[in-house]
């Protein structure tokens, strides 16, 4: 069973100590340690591995644009040590045969643990509701459900799949998006739509269906997940539910934490994305809710395209783009940079409250003796120009160019080193 300390490093809470981990549990926290072997780690900042409630790994079906290999390596760059794909793949993940080869395809990577999102709806049409109960007694124990890409949108879809997931403590996982408010919408309905005469998406198309949602968990009693929040008015709702005591979490991207629709000045496609970059103000709700706690998690919404689908007019373009790779700079900045929170806040955000909403009893456990060795080392100092250069298969991320904060030193999954020294590792696993 092999072993290793890490030297010197910063806890979330400030304090410097060596981490011990044998095999793949962190065996002892303090000072002196010694192991196998020691890798120093004076100035890296030590936190629980980071997991990823909505991501897009596109496979089956669309493996043009990425694998389960490349997006968990992608992962692994920046920081995460699991993932959940969500269903829009082909054919869709609603069936608990789809479900567990998603999950299969994730250990046989090897490079984080892969937890599949079930649909809520066969083939994501919104008619019926898909095997939710197969799914959650398949091997790979789903626990959590959505249409994303699409809205449940039937009220009675909804409040049936809220009834259901409660049985086994599952969540609905909501892609807020009134379908009709947003017919052939291009971007954020304001003043930059209409001087560039693009298609508006109203807020409130997300903000009503939030509301409805929430007051559907209400009244069943169930827990419901808002997906990429982007308004001021949403966070007011969410805020609302939650001092009446309703059971919701909410979650918001870092592209909608630092980017706004001023950007599609440019009608460059690597800003259009679903739900659309909004307003500035906006952008400021999100980061205050996010130190607030209103907002639980940050969740990147990776969501890679091959050049083709982003290389074109902007109305023919695909929504989406990439985040694994640069979330954890970007919560530095909101978070700490800013002045406003701490790395404790930023360990629950990326990593302890999506676990404890995902159901990931071996994720999220921070840096606790016993716990597994799922760590992310970041270096808080640097300052990186981010490049296209990407683990992903894809390349359609909205950063290149710009300078953000830390570097994703190590990253520790089981045990094993996914990334040394900033550079991805053979894992041993797999």
């Amino acid at each position: 069973m092999t072993s290793f300390v890490l030297k010197n490093a910063t806890l979330p809470d400030g304090s410097v100590a060596d981490i011990k981990v044998v095999g793949s549990k962190i065996e002892a926290i303090g000072a002196g340690l010694s192991a196998e072997e020691s890798i120093d780690c004076t100035g890296l900042q030590a936190l629980p591995g980071f997991v990823d409630l909505h991501t897009h790994l596109r496979e089956p079906g669309f493996e043009a644009s990425e694998t389960v290999l490349t997006g968990s390596k992608a992962a692994a760059k920046g920081g995460y040590t699991a993932v959940h794909p969500m269903a829009n793949t082909s054919p869709v993940a609603d069936t608990a045969g789809v479900v567990e080869q998603v999950a299969a395809l994730g250990r046989e990577a090897g490079y984080a643990d892969v937890y599949p999102i079930g649909a809520v709806t066969v083939g994501l049409e919104g008619k019926q509701l898909a095997e939710l109960g197969a799914m959650a007694n398949s091997k790979a124990q789903v626990r959590v459900f959505s249409d994303d890409g699409k809205c449940v949108h039937d009220p009675v879809l909804m409040r049936r799949a809220l009834e259901y997931v409660k049985a086994f403590g599952g969540v609905v996982a909501q892609h807020a998006q009134e379908p009709r408010l947003t017919e052939g919408a291009q971007m954020n309905e304001g003043a930059v739509s209409a001087e560039l005469g693009l298609t508006g998406w109203p807020a409130v198309a997300e903000e009503s269906i939030i509301a409805r949602d929430v007051l559907l968990a209400e009244h069943v009693g169930s827990r419901v997940h808002i997906c990429h929040l982007s308004t001021a008015g949403s966070v007011e709702i969410v805020r609302w539910a939650k001092a009446r005591g309703i059971q919701v979490t909410a979650e918001v991207t870092p592209h909608h934490l630092l980017l706004t629709d001023e950007l599609v000045r440019s009608y460059d496609a690597v800003y259009k994305v679903n739900p659309p970059l909004r307003t500035a103000a906006d952008v400021l709700a999100l980061r205050e809710a996010l130190v607030d706690g209103t907002i639980d998690i940050i969740a990147t919404d990776h969501a890679p395209h091959p050049i083709e689908a982003k290389d074109c007019e902007w109305s023919a373009a695909a929504f989406g783009m990439l985040g694994l790779e640069t979330a954890a700079s970007i919560a530095q900045d909101v978070l700490i940079d800013s002045g406003k929170s701490t790395w404790s806040r930023l360990a629950e955000v990326l990593s302890i409250n999506p676990a404890k909403i995902g159901s990931d009893t071996e994720q999220g456990q921070g840096l606790v003796v016993g716990a597994f060795a799922n760590i992310a080392l970041i270096d808080p100092k640097v300052k990186r120009k981010v490049v296209a250069d990407s683990a992903s298969k894809s390349k359609n991320s909205p950063y290149v160019g710009l300078e953000l904060p830390g570097r994703v030193m190590h990253t520790i999954y089981r045990g094993y080193f996914t990334v040394r020294n900033g550079e991805l590792a053979e894992t041993g696993r797999g």
